[in-house]
């Protein structure tokens, strides 16, 4: 008994650091994102002090219209860029949490149904088919995810193709 005891925590602990894998993940995507819009508000706070001292110059209407929607623009593209970027690190977010979570089913299914199948056995009086019915139920799971984790990442590939057009039309 204390075998299968030790072979729960064995599972327990793996479990346990991907969790904290995950954890991690997450508090490095937030890190960069807030690095990005920290940079993107210093940047922006800098180019409204330099329009400011432009408008202040400027010698007639039609100048300091000119400032006006050089402004806009600039600040536009600066904005949209940084959404790009921070839909860029939550895509690489997604991919590395799909990866992840890949992984730990791949590999902790097979150990888990092994637990399962040496926890079932010793209880009394149980139904001769249940342990199938419960490989069975995993086995759709992790076949579902799957499936979810190339449709997502599939979906975010091509969401990721489209922008690049859109982003080199910008350049030009």
């Amino acid at each position: 008994m204390s075998g299968k005891i030790e072979h729960l925590s064995e599972l327990n602990r793996k479990n346990m650091e991907a969790a904290m894998h995950l954890a991690q993940l997450s508090i490095e995507n937030s890190q960069r994102v807030m690095a990005l819009q920290n940079e993107l508000a210093r940047e922006l706070f800098n180019a409204g002090v330099e329009n400011a001292r432009a408008l202040a110059q400027a010698k007639d209407a039609q100048e300091v219209m000119r400032l006006r929607a050089e402004y806009a623009q600039e600040t536009t593209r600066k904005m949209m860029a940084a959404a790009q970027q921070v839909a860029e690190i939550g895509n690489e977010a997604r991919a590395a949490f799909a990866r992840m979570l890949t992984e730990q089913l791949a590999s902790g299914s097979q150990e888990m149904a092994d637990a399962y199948q040496s926890f079932l056995k010793t209880l009394p009086g149980q139904p001769p088919n249940l342990l199938e019915m419960m490989q069975q139920a995993m086995a759709t799971a992790n076949s579902a995810f799957e499936q979810i984790a190339k449709a997502t990442t599939a979906g975010f590939s091509q969401r990721a193709e489209a922008a690049q057009p859109a982003k080199a039309s910008r350049r030009k």
